[in-house]
């Protein structure tokens, strides 16, 4: 009887480790793929200062208009067959990613717009205090890390695996 208990705490701990890899690697794929469109659009440059400024351009939208949205700079309309220049915040953190997505006939696609990484001197006491405090998010808006994701697997599939250990272990000091 005991073996027939551990075979199946082995089973549901195997199980459960392959359900979590295969959903990481699952996630870890969608996060770093671009959803397919049928139309192209495109942020140029592709890196940015902040306070600079980006072209947005669309092809292949069949609606009078494409709808351009981000953290960074003001929602905006590209008009069919024309491109639009946008100016991003000047508060946008240097070194970051974010996300500007592309929405035509209820279709969206999205690509990254990363922001020119810091600087090799101070900001000056005056500077800051002149522009006041800022408030947000902070960290939390960043996308899915493939590495992140294989860490998060790697410390559920060891709980499983302690959880199955410790189960084996208490029943058979039972005794049953």
């Amino acid at each position: 009887m005991g073996a027939i208990r551990t075979s199946v705490t082995a089973l549901l701990v195997a199980g459960a480790a392959g359900t979590v890899l295969a959903l990481g690697a699952s996630c870890a794929v969608a996060a770093g793929a671009q959803p397919v469109t049928s139309f192209g659009f495109a942020v140029a440059p592709s890196t940015v200062a902040p306070g600079g400024s980006v072209v947005l351009s669309v092809t292949g939208c069949t609606a009078a208009s494409t709808t351009v949205s981000s953290g960074i700079f003001d929602t905006v309309s590209v008009p069919k067959g024309k491109t639009v220049r946008v100016t991003v915040d000047r508060d946008a953190r240097r070194g970051a990613r974010y996300s500007v997505n592309f929405t035509c006939n209820n279709e969206t696609g999205s690509t990254d717009l990363t922001i020119a990484g810091g600087t090799s001197t101070p900001t000056t006491r005056s500077t800051a205090a002149s522009r006041g405090v800022r408030g947000g998010l902070g960290g939390s808006v960043a996308g899915m890390d493939t590495g992140e994701l294989a860490a998060g697997a790697g410390l559920l599939l060891a709980a499983a695996a302690g959880t199955g250990y410790a189960v084996r272990r208490r029943t058979n000091a039972r005794g049953h």
